[in-house]
């Protein structure tokens, strides 16, 4: 619903006044083109705004950190929203380095891929455009054992 005074004549202030008898142009809005939604992803690194994950890429690395936890491995995460990436780092104890960073960078989205999964020691380990198959570095493999 818009606003009584949206496109209405509004009075001018010149030299801290108001002046009833001269007025300024309407303010005019524009509608957004079809198709067209102003999103974290769709703003990018350049509007300002911090990169940061969705609702259902930290559904899955929350699920991968609860199963984790769950088997002892993990102990503690952080969540990083810097201006260029999203970083969710992993932690053995909360005193410790992270273990493994799990970051989105919108600025390679198109050539190697959003997300990566990164070892303490820098190297990466996975990169692509799959959320989930990037995790999948993370899954413990079950080994065949024969008798």
């Amino acid at each position: 619903m818009l606003s009584p005074c949206i496109g209405a004549i509004l009075p001018r202030v010149s030299n801290g006044r108001l002046d009833l008898n001269e007025t300024t142009d309407p303010i005019v809005f524009r509608p957004r083109r079809a198709g067209q939604h102003a999103t974290p992803d769709t703003l990018g690194p350049e509007s300002g705004r911090p990169t940061s994950f969705d609702r259902h890429e930290l559904t899955a690395i929350l699920d991968l950190y609860g199963r984790k936890v769950a088997s002892g491995a993990w102990r503690d995460y952080a969540i990083d929203l810097l201006r260029d990436k999203a970083v969710f780092s992993v932690y053995r104890r909360a005193s410790e380095y992270a273990l493994y960073r799990i970051e989105k960078d919108l600025r390679l989205a198109r050539k190697q891929g959003a997300y990566s999964v990164i070892a303490a020691g820098g190297l990466i380990m996975k990169r692509g455009h799959d959320l989930k198959r990037v995790l999948s570095v993370l899954e413990d493999r079950l080994d065949l054992v024969a008798p």
